[in-house]
């Protein structure tokens, strides 16, 4: 589905999505997500509990409201569910260039989960962080693309840092989900009451201290 894609600044919305961001911890989802939300970048410090953000669009003359979830340090516990996932329209997995072990854990850990938690229809894009460290790179772009096409899934090589690709990342992901009926049967009103559930329940203490920043 082309069409254009800007943000706004308005509430109302014709679809509200779920997206996640999934991977080891310190690949860089909170940065991420922060340079999607803020158009700037930090260094951050892994969070604790999970946090989320809300994103305005506009794709293809459709107003979409994200509501992006970040692990936000709980993945380094093992403590994501099933309701971590539930009712995700979207999932970025995320690895970072500069580190082996975080493409590894993609494939043998978190696309498995996702599979198991997930409805099949939901849509994923694997992204690649911290291109900006290029002389860094341990994973080549070919080893991120085979593994896409192994999982069925797009695939592109960002920097949280300098921004590059981050905004493309969350285009190709919305305009894909446009494109399942199922999708966008779910992105309802009744999806819509059932995120503000769940963000209370997030918003809870989870031990060791409040999110930040992700």
């Amino acid at each position: 589905m082309a069409g254009s894609f800007s943000t706004g600044g308005n509430n109302i919305c014709d679809y509200s999505f779920k997206i996640l961001l999934i991977g080891d911890s310190g690949v860089g989802k909170s940065s991420l997500l922060l340079s999607l939300i803020s158009n700037s970048v930090r260094d951050l410090s892994p969070t604790i509990g999970v946090d989320f953000k809300i994103k305005m669009l506009t794709v293809g003359g459709k107003r979409l409201k994200l509501t992006i979830w970040d692990t936000a340090g709980q993945e380094r516990f093992g403590t994501l569910t099933s309701s971590y996932y539930r009712g995700a329209h979207g999932i970025i997995l995320v690895y970072d260039v500069t580190r082996r072990e975080t493409f590894e854990n993609l494939s043998d850990i978190w696309a498995k989960e996702v599979e198991l938690y997930t409805n099949q229809k939901c849509i994923k894009i694997l992204v690649g962080n911290k291109v900006d460290r290029d002389s860094e790179r341990v994973v080549s772009r070919e080893e991120g693309m085979a593994l896409a096409q192994e999982r069925k899934c797009s695939f592109l090589e960002c920097s949280a840092r300098n921004r590059e690709n981050v905004l493309q990342c969350f285009k190709e992901l919305t305009l894909k989900i446009l494109e399942v009926p199922s999708l966008l049967e779910n992105g309802s009103v009744v999806v819509r009451q059932q995120i503000l559930k769940e963000k209370e329940v997030y918003r809870a203490p989870h031990g060791g201290g409040g999110s930040c920043c992700s």
